[in-house]
């Protein structure tokens, strides 16, 4: 989606445009975890909420958003998107502008179209970064933060909410279980840098881009 977003903004003519663009999909990142939650208890409240009224003036099932288990995930992948995309953009964009625009004009003078652009020049001209941020990623997937999850989390949703990190900080911070807390911290460690060291080999192998 980062990715996605990032041609779109590069594709877009006109300067102003592609400014405020920027500043509407960048501002979220700048809301704290604390407001963010504070949005989406507002939108999704079970009788007050917008988007559950409008969920239920079209027919949908609503008002169980913010207990529901198996809602849960959705709403915390969806609003973390809503946060982190636009700023994510930016490290694509900056690779989109270092793009040779000879090889646009080349593209051009050969009969490509925009899209066949953006899929044979763009695309590869940032693969090497779309790789790197990538690994990267992949070595932090175990390590969610728990704040974001704990001002979601509830006595309904608990199950699907319990994350390794809201774990440790039960047990070790609330529960002065340090010992145990700080063995569950490094066997979170541990799996993230297998899964960075599989990832970069495989990276390695399929593209030639790797950290290492």
């Amino acid at each position: 989606l980062k990715i996605f977003l990032a041609l779109v903004i590069n594709e877009i003519a006109s300067a102003k445009y592609k400014k405020f663009v920027q500043t509407v999909t960048y501002a979220p990142y700048f809301i704290s975890v604390t407001v963010l939650i504070s949005m989406v208890n507002l939108l999704l409240a079970k009788n007050t909420g917008v988007l559950t009224q409008l969920f239920e003036a079209m027919g949908l099932p609503a008002g169980t958003w913010l207990t529901s288990p198996g809602a849960f995930q959705w709403v915390y992948v969806i609003s973390g998107m809503w946060q982190q995309t636009g700023w994510g953009a930016v490290i694509f964009l900056a690779a989109l502008a270092g793009v040779d625009p000879q090889l646009h004009e080349a593209a051009m003078i050969d009969g490509a179209t925009r899209l066949e652009r953006i899929w044979h020049v763009n695309l590869p001209s940032i693969l090497p970064t779309v790789t790197i941020m990538l690994v990267l990623q992949m070595g932090g997937l175990m390590s969610v933060g728990h704040e974001k999850a704990l001002l979601m989390q509830n006595a309904l949703n608990l199950e699907a909410s319990e994350l390794v990190s809201t774990y440790v900080y039960k047990i070790g911070l609330l529960n002065g279980q340090f010992s145990y807390s700080t063995a569950i911290n490094l066997f979170q460690t541990v799996v993230n840098v297998v899964i960075l060291l599989f990832v970069n080999l495989v990276s390695r192998k399929l593209t030639g881009e790797s950290l290492w």
